[in-house]
């Protein structure tokens, strides 16, 4: 069965004074029951955030392909791991599109996460151009085809897949409950034919864009979206547990 899991991811926000507060926040609060919640800080941050939570999983947003060199600005997973954390996000939209990582960039960075035993949540999702041209399956398809695909079984029973649709995240203009349901069915779908059913069934597939406490119990109703990766609404205590709640 798949998990059900909601994630925070912080971007670039919050000072370590406002992230202490933050986690020290979700710390007083009651989790629900069956409900996984991870939250991911900047850099920076992480340490420090990941020894004060209880029983919040702390990743990070971002590693580099290389595992160690002249590489400046970049963070090993072998840096990462020392900091006791297990858990990355691959292929955020803002790191597609800002930064220019491509499918075998991404890649890479999946191959170098299963080889250092290191969990991901492998991000995948269409402008605005492609949902207007009615090519968001194709292009959502090719971009798991390109970077995600070539994994064994038993890795993709553990993989968490975010669909983020990027004229969703940050416009305040949410997919329908439908377009995620449908977008949803159809990775699960992809996952089905590449691995079989019994493995796509395992599958954990979140949706993120402008996810919020108003709307998150209407999309998490959908039968293949289990769980969001929240952005703002995660800088909240109160609205990220609210979110958590609404499975």
């Amino acid at each position: 069965m798949a998990r059900k899991i909601v994630a925070g991811n912080w971007k670039m926000n919050l000072t370590l004074q406002d992230g202490v507060k933050l986690i020290d926040a979700l710390n007083h609060m009651k989790a629900p029951e069956g409900v996984e919640l991870i939250v991911f800080p900047s850099h920076m941050l992480v340490p420090e955030i990941n020894r004060l939570s209880n029983g919040i999983e702390v990743g990070v947003q971002n590693f580099s392909e290389h595992t160690e060199g002249a590489y400046t600005g970049e963070t090993s997973l072998d840096q990462v791991k020392s900091c006791g954390v297990e858990v990355a996000l691959i292929g955020h939209s803002e790191r597609r599109q800002i930064f220019g990582e491509s499918h075998e960039v991404l890649k890479m960075k999946v191959n170098h996460a299963l080889a250092e035993d290191v969990n991901f949540v492998f991000c995948c999702g269409e402008p605005l151009e492609i949902r207007e041209a009615g090519s968001e399956y194709a292009f959502v398809k090719a971009q798991l085809e390109e970077s995600l695909f070539h994994i064994p079984d038993v890795n993709m029973s553990n993989t968490v897949i975010a669909y983020e649709p990027v004229w969703a995240i940050g416009t305040g203009r949410t997919a329908t409950a439908q377009q995620a349901e449908e977008m949803h069915a159809n990775i699960r779908k992809w996952v089905a034919e590449v691995y079989g059913e019994d493995v796509a069934k395992d599958v954990t597939i979140l949706y993120g864009g402008s996810c919020k406490p108003g709307n998150a119990n209407e999309l998490f109703a959908g039968a293949n979206v289990d769980g969001g990766l929240i952005g703002g609404a995660s800088l909240s205590a109160e609205s990220f547990m609210e979110i958590a709640r609404s499975f």
